[in-house]
C-alpha cells in the first residue's frame, strides 16, 4: 500500500472522527477542565480568586463530614449494584436459556420500557408508593392488616436502595444478558455428559463465563448510582445527603465553588480508582474465558 494512500485514508478517518471528538471536547472535556481548575482556586466574597492553592482539598480530606457522607455514598452504591446484580442475574437467565429465540426481541423490548420515562417520574413514583400514605400503607391499611400507615418505608437508605435498583435494573439485565448469550452451549452440555448436575454445571461453567457481564453491569450501576443527586433529595428527604448532594451545596446553597469543586474532583478520582478496579477484575476473567 503506497503512502499517498495511507494518508488519504487517515484524512478520511479524522474527518469522520473529528465531529464526535468535538462534541465529546466540548461536552465532557471542557468542563471536567473547568471543574479540575475551579478546585486549586480561593473563594472569596461572591467571587472567585483565581489564585492557584491546595487549601480546597486539604478541607475536603481532613473534614469528617465529607468522609462520612461519601463513605454513606460508597455503601449505597455497593448495595444498589449488589441488590440490582443480583436481581438482573435471573432475569438475564430466563431470558438467554429459557425464553425461546423467536421471542427474545419482545422480551428486550419489554425491559426497555423504563426507558420511556423520565428517571425522575419513576423516583416520584416509588415516592407515591412508599409514602405515608401510598399505595402500600393504603393497601395495607384497607385490608386491615396495619392500624397505622408504617412510617419507615420512606426517607430512609432502604428506600433508597430499593428505588435506585428499580431504575437501574435495565442497565444490569442487558450486559448479563449478552455475555450469557455468547456462551456456547456445547461446554454446558460436556460439563452435563461428564456428571456434573445442572446446580454445579451453573457454578463452574455458566457463571464464570458469564462474569465480564456481570462485571459490566456492576460497573455500569455503580458509577451513576455513586453520583445520584434526586433519589437522596425525594426518597430520603433531603435527610441522608450523598456526595453530589454535598456538591450541590458548596456550589450553589454556600456559593463556595471552589470547595464544591474539589469535592468533586476527590469523588471523581476514588471512582475512577474503584472502575480501574472493576477493569482489571473483568480483564481477568476475560482472559480466563478465551
Amino acid at each position: 500500500m503506497s503512502a499517498p494512500r495511507i494518508d488519504t485514508e487517515a484524512r478520511q478517518g479524522l474527518t469522520m472522527v473529528s465531529p464526535p471528538l468535538i462534541y465529546a471536547v466540548l461536552v465532557l472535556a471542557a468542563p471536567l477542565a473547568t471543574i479540575l481548575a475551579y478546585s486549586f482556586f480561593r473563594d472569596g466574597y461572591l467571587e472567585v480568586i483565581h489564585e492557584f492553592t491546595f487549601e480546597n482539598y486539604r478541607a475536603v480530606l481532613s473534614d469528617p463530614v465529607f468522609h462520612k457522607i461519601l463513605l454513606r455514598s460508597l455503601w449505597v452504591a455497593l448495595a444498589v449494584t449488589a441488590a440490582t446484580v443480583l436481581l438482573a442475574f435471573p432475569v438475564a437467565y430466563f431470558l438467554s436459556f429459557v425464553v425461546p429465540p423467536e421471542r427474545k426481541a419482545l422480551w428486550i423490548f419489554l425491559i426497555t420500557i423504563p426507558f420511556w420515562t423520565s428517571y425522575l417520574i419513576r423516583v416520584f413514583l416509588w415516592k407515591v408508593i412508599l409514602g405515608h400514605n401510598g399505595v402500600i400503607n393504603a393497601t395495607l391499611t384497607g385490608i386491615g392488616v396495619i392500624d397505622e400507615p408504617l412510617s419507615f418505608l420512606l426517607f430512609n437508605v432502604q428506600a433508597m436502595v430499593i428505588t435506585l435498583a428499580h431504575a437501574y435494573a435495565p442497565f444490569a439485565i442487558l450486559p448479563i444478558y449478552v455475555a450469557l448469550e455468547k456462551i456456547d452451549r456445547s461446554l454446558l452440555e460436556a460439563g452435563r455428559d461428564l456428571g456434573e448436575s445442572r446446580l454445579m454445571t451453573f457454578w463452574r461453567v455458566t457463571l464464570p463465563l458469564a462474569m465480564p457481564g456481570v462485571i459490566a453491569a456492576s460497573l455500569i450501576v455503580f458509577i451513576p448510582t455513586i453520583g445520584d443527586y434526586v433519589t437522596p433529595e425525594l426518597i430520603g428527604g433531603g435527610k441522608i445527603p450523598m456526595i453530589a448532594n454535598m456538591v450541590q451545596k458548596q456550589m450553589l446553597a454556600l456559593d463556595n465553588r471552589p470547595l464544591g469543586s474539589a469535592v468533586a474532583v476527590t469523588a471523581m478520582l476514588i471512582v475512577a480508582i474503584l472502575s480501574i478496579l472493576f477493569l482489571l477484575l473483568n480483564r481477568r476473567f476475560l482472559r480466563v474465558r478465551s
